[in-house]
């Protein structure tokens, strides 16, 4: 994962971060942090924590549009947030630094050679949170739930070296994550238990195939 500031030094991070007139923000856990944002205009990073961005439907029924962990970054160059249906939680304690995206075009720091490493980071940053979507996409347009299981196992797996994890969120926030019943969900981990592709302990998976 890119870091923003990337492969620039303390002092003129610093300096950035004045001239893009940062601002860094402590909240605990469960506080909507878009109650305190201009959703139309800023980039979020996360320094520390994480957040979950949730949409909520005529209903009430919620559904995660996305996970965004700590090095992430989201707002409105990449969401459409101006909307009262969605809201950002913390999922934890959390940090976020915030900028205002008209102040990436102010020409004070135009003229710095730090900002030229900035938005190549801002660049990458951008291009992996893309590849993410368009993975997260992937994985909604598999037909059943058992696809979407065994995608989703598969995909967590994939940058270890082993075949076991943690799913790093409870089985009700899992359903909504995938777009699927609940129930429906539980009921095709135990029949994949018991036709021995996975064994789990808690929220542990052990894939065995």
């Amino acid at each position: 994962m890119t870091n923003l500031f990337q492969n620039i030094n303390d002092k003129n991070i610093e300096k950035l971060k004045r001239i893009l007139k940062a601002d860094t923000v402590r909240y605990q856990k469960n506080v909507n942090i878009l109650s305190n944002v201009n959703p139309e205009d800023f980039i979020a990073i996360i320094d520390s924590g994480s957040v979950q961005l949730i949409s909520t439907d005529y209903d009430g029924n919620e559904r995660i549009i996305e996970d965004i962990g700590e090095g992430e970054i989201f707002g409105s160059i990449s969401y459409s947030l101006n909307n009262e249906d969605v809201s950002c939680i913390t999922k934890e304690k959390t940090q976020i630094t915030y900028i205002q995206y008209k102040q990436i075009t102010n020409d004070e720091i135009i003229k710095t050679d730090s900002y030229i490493i900035f938005i190549k980071n801002l660049i990458k940053l951008l291009g992996e949170h893309v590849s993410s979507k368009n993975t997260r996409i992937e994985l909604l347009t598999k037909k059943t739930t058992r696809d979407k299981l065994l995608e989703y196992f598969r995909l967590q797996t994939q940058t270890t070296t082993n075949k076991s994890f943690t799913i790093p969120m409870s089985y009700t926030e899992l359903a909504n994550y995938l777009a699927v019943d609940r129930s429906a969900m539980t009921r095709e981990i135990s029949y994949l238990k018991e036709e021995g592709f996975i064994r789990t302990n808690g929220r542990k998976i052990t894939l065995l195939y």
